[in-house]
C-alpha cells in the first residue's frame, strides 16, 4: 500500500505526466473535457475522482489509466 493517500498519489502521478507531456492545466482539461479548475483541484488532491474521468485524463494523456493509480517505483525495483 502507498504511504500516500490514494488522492496524492493520483494528484502526484497526474501533475507527473501531465508535466512529461508539456500539457498545461487548461491543454488537458480540453483535451479530456474537463474544466481547467476541476483538474486544478485534482493535481492539488481535493477531488475524490470518478473511474469515468481517470479514464477521460489518461485518455487525454496518450496513457494508461493504471499509470495514474500506480504507486511511485524506487530505483531498481519492478
Amino acid at each position: 500500500m502507498p504511504s500516500v493517500s490514494p488522492r496524492a498519489l493520483f494528484a502526484l502521478n497526474l501533475r507527473r505526466l501531465r508535466l512529461a507531456t508539456g500539457l498545461s492545466q487548461e491543454a488537458l482539461a480540453e483535451r479530456a473535457g474537463l474544466h481547467r479548475t476541476y483538474v486544478s483541484s485534482i493535481e492539488r488532491g481535493e477531488r475524490n475522482v470518478s473511474l469515468d474521468n481517470i479514464f477521460r485524463l489518461a485518455e487525454a494523456l496518450a496513457a494508461d489509466p493504471r499509470d495514474l493509480l500506480a504507486p511511485e517505483r524506487k530505483a531498481g525495483s519492478k
